[in-house]
């Protein structure tokens, strides 16, 4: 008798500026002072932790190209960000930083490129089928489209509380996707759904 496969992981990929912590009024986010998590934060990420989602960030940091910041304080960041979890019992599977800038040469890894999520996928053997991309641009989506995971847009500083709502909560209805970069109508209606209840 053959056994059946075992199923795959879930994920929720998060950006972070805007996301995990606010960016508001500032250009950059690469001091500890200035790094303040958005509203309830610690309670989002542990009910999808216990709704068993691997919880992965995927950020941007075009500073250390530019030169208005380092990678060890992009790393001071996310050791504090850790901590600061830690404190809430939730823990990150990983976080993902490119740090370079298109005027300063091309590279595969910025969004909305998807390298970063399709590193996670393979590293974790991670479902993008059961998996969701929260972000407050549209370049977030893009990341997700690209990835074949479906894209949740949210108001920049003000919380992931409502999407974590719709993930747990099954007001998302997900269907298969037809290959990581084309995923299936319902996630489309997925996005567009969650972007009328979180503006």
């Amino acid at each position: 008798m053959e056994r059946e496969a075992p199923q795959r992981r879930k994920a929720v990929f998060l950006d972070r500026d805007g996301v995990v912590n606010s960016d508001e009024g500032r250009y950059y986010v690469h001091r500890l002072p200035d790094f303040v998590l958005t509203p309830q934060l610690g309670e989002a990420l542990r009910r999808l932790r216990d709704a068993g989602f691997l919880l992965i960030i995927i950020t941007n940091q075009s500073g250390v190209a530019r030169g208005a910041y380092t990678l060890r304080d992009v790393e001071q960041l996310h050791d504090a960000l850790r901590e600061r979890l830690s404190a809430h019992g939730v823990a990150l599977a990983e976080v993902y930083a490119c740090p370079h800038h298109p005027d300063h040469g091309r590279c595969l890894c910025r969004k909305p490129q998807p390298l970063l999520v399709q590193k996670a996928l393979a590293r974790f053997g991670i479902d993008p089928a059961r998996s969701y991309f929260i972000g407050d641009r549209e370049s977030d989506l893009e990341t997700a489209r690209r990835a074949g995971v479906a894209g949740i847009l949210v108001a920049s500083n003000r919380g992931i509380a409502e999407a974590v709502e719709g993930i747990v909560g099954g007001r998302l209805e997900r269907g298969g996707v037809a290959g990581q970069a084309n995923p299936a109508p319902t996630c489309e209606h997925a996005v567009r759904s969650m972007k009328r209840h979180l503006t």
